[in-house]
């Protein structure tokens, strides 16, 4: 892939960088060696952004030919949109204030240049507002009234880099292209680019970091590059083609964020915005699988006057759950009536319905993976020890306790079992789904459907094992040249 540097006039880069070309804005824009260019990465430095100048062409141009510019045209608006801002100025809040602590005044400039400044302590916060906003050059202020708060964000020309900054802006574009020039030398050249959205200070994030590893080196055999972001990346989403999203979701949460404007922007998702919606509601999935007569518990759906239908309908002890509940947090067991309005009390604080279901005890619980509406591997969660679920935390400690889990070949899962996990996933979508599953005697039935099932190294990958991630890739590359093919003119 080649790198471009575009200015607008030729002397308004003057460092010169291995594998780096600088071209002017007016080459890119009408040369048709540039429109014949098949992949390419373009750092766009015009002097202006403004809607309808060359700097706003290079950018838009780009994106038409498949090319990453950097920044992209969304990234132009958002750095005029006041939302974007406050919500970048409310997810860094920690780190402004950490950063800026102890400067006088109620106003402050920082300048930005490919993510580095020269204003020593705020390197931090620097890095961290260009992966929000991925602009070579930018110029955030900042105001303080009760504590300090982004202001506003713009991004800067090279002319108008102060003189006294010059050097400073060339020796950090010059490690800039050196890193990722470095980066992509190892790796076969790429064809597609795929994210894969983590969080590392999730505790229960789906998959591990030799999971994560497993995922990037099938892309990667695939002749796909794959990165690993993180929550502040949302400003860099046009750099790829693919959304992979391997941290916990939910609706209210920078993932489905992310998820909507990958979606937006015509890149492939999974998990799309849709999965997330439906499969974080128990509520929505209650009355979907009922509605289409999957086999389920016994379930009620229960606003605060209809307590009294669970202890005939439902009878006790039964499963009390909040309709976002995850990862066992917001389900509990309630032992009788008294025990109901207590337990219901609690969750009704967070939500209008909840959720009432059948307790049907057993020693585990059957998992199933599916991936494009095929089943992609079958387990067994055993329950932790001594408890009714397959993890217990500790209401003291917070210490979480698992019960462990095998993986089964597909053949060895019972066939009424299987039909039945990929018959509700695909109730939801086509995209990658964990359906657990309940068997009583010769009673089958769903417990829910998950987005963004587990899959960790050695766990969910122990009958697959590499070509477990080279399947979920597979489908990624097809995706990716499906649209590809769709969006070019015949």
């Amino acid at each position: 892939m080649e790198t471009l540097v575009v200015v607008t006039h030729a002397g308004d880069w003057s460092l010169e960088v291995p594998g780096v070309r600088v071209v002017t804005a007016k080459s890119y824009l009408s040369d048709p060696e540039f429109s014949r260019l098949r992949r390419a990465k373009v750092f766009n430095l015009c002097r202006h952004y403004r809607y309808q100048t060359f700097g706003y062409y290079v950018s838009l141009l780009a994106e038409a030919r498949g090319h990453k510019a950097i920044p992209t045209v969304m990234t132009m608006q958002d750095l005029r949109s006041n939302a974007l801002v406050r919500m970048a100025s409310g997810e860094l809040e920690d780190v402004i204030t950490k950063n800026l602590a102890g400067i006088p005044g109620d106003r402050f400039t920082l300048d930005i240049y490919f993510g580095q400044t020269p204003s020593a302590g705020r390197e931090r916060l620097a890095a961290r507002l260009f992966r929000f906003f991925p602009a070579p050059l930018l110029r955030a202020t900042f105001s303080r009234n009760a504590q300090w708060e982004l202001h506003n964000v713009t991004a800067l020309s090279t002319s108008a880099i102060p003189d006294e900054h010059n050097d400073f802006a060339l020796a950090a574009g010059s490690a800039f292209f050196a890193r990722r020039l470095r980066s992509t030398e190892r790796r076969t050249p790429a064809r597609y680019d795929l994210a894969i959205l983590f969080d590392p200070s999730d505790p229960i994030a789906p998959s591990d970091a030799r999971a994560l590893e497993e995922f990037v080196s099938a892309a990667e055999s695939m002749e796909m590059s794959a990165e690993i972001i993180g929550p502040e990346d949302s400003g860099r989403l046009l750099e790829f083609d693919a959304l992979f999203i391997r941290t916990t979701t939910a609706v209210n949460h920078f993932t489905y964020r992310f998820a909507q404007r990958a979606a937006a922007e015509g890149l492939v998702v999974i998990d799309d915005p849709l999965s997330i919606l439906r499969c974080t509601n128990k509520v929505y999935l209650a009355e979907l699988l009922s509605r289409h007569g999957v086999s389920t518990p016994r379930t009620l759906i229960l606003g605060r006057d209809d307590l009294t239908r669970v202890g005939a309908e439902i009878g006790f002890p039964c499963i009390l759950k909040k309709p976002d509940s995850s990862s066992s947090l917001g389900v509990v067991m309630v032992e009788d009536e008294a025990d109901l309005r207590v337990q219901s009390s609690q969750l009704f604080a967070a939500s209008d319905l909840l959720i009432a279901q059948e307790f049907m005890p057993t020693s585990f619980d059957w998992r199933v993976g599916v991936l494009n509406r095929e089943p992609l591997f079958a387990a067994k969660y055993f329950m932790a020890k001594d408890h009714w679920q397959i993890i217990r935390r500790d209401p003291v400690s917070g210490q979480v306790r698992y019960g462990g889990g095998v993986v089964l070949p597909l053949e060895e899962m019972p066939r009424q079992g299987l039909d039945l996990a990929v018959q509700a996933a695909n109730l939801v979508g086509d995209g990658l789904y964990g359906v657990d599953l309940k068997q009583v005697g010769d009673r089958w039935v769903v417990i829910e459907v998950n987005d963004n099932p587990s899959i960790d190294y050695e766990v969910e990958d122990g009958i697959l094992k590499g070509e477990l991630y080279r399947r979920v890739m597979t489908v990624f590359l097809s995706r990716i040249e499906a649209l590809k093919n769709a969006r070019t003119p015949r």
